[in-house]
């Protein structure tokens, strides 16, 4: 995300001056270890999770959140009532992850029951 300074500012420690240019890494704003404990663990139960921006913030949240969130829900519920025992075959610190992506996350989940 490319962007024009209008003016001077300082950003973590580093000056930026109007007319500079700047990149915003959207992908890094959940890994921010001043909002998320441990933010590069992949943690389901996270306490925090209500805070990352997958969907937007604010005036800019995207309209399809409570629809995707719900989706989800239904989703995951089901699956673990026709599988109950459905477990990973990889211990959680074991599950490859995608660190190099635009959407950082889990790159596969072997699974079994």
């Amino acid at each position: 995300m490319p962007r024009l300074a209008t003016e001077d500012a300082e950003i973590g420690g580093q000056k930026i001056r109007a007319g500079e240019g700047v990149v915003a890494m959207l992908a890094m704003a959940n890994r921010d270890g001043s909002v998320f404990r441990d933010p590069e663990l992949f943690d389901p139960a996270r306490r925090e999770a209500h805070r990352h921006l997958a969907f937007g913030f604010g005036l800019h949240q995207c309209i399809g959140q409570p629809l995707a969130r719900a989706e989800l829900r239904v989703a995951l519920v089901e699956l673990a009532r026709r599988f109950p025992g459905l477990r990973s075959e990889r211990a959680l610190a074991d599950v490859p992850q995608r660190p190099m992506a635009v959407t950082f996350g889990v790159a596969e989940l072997p699974v079994m029951w």
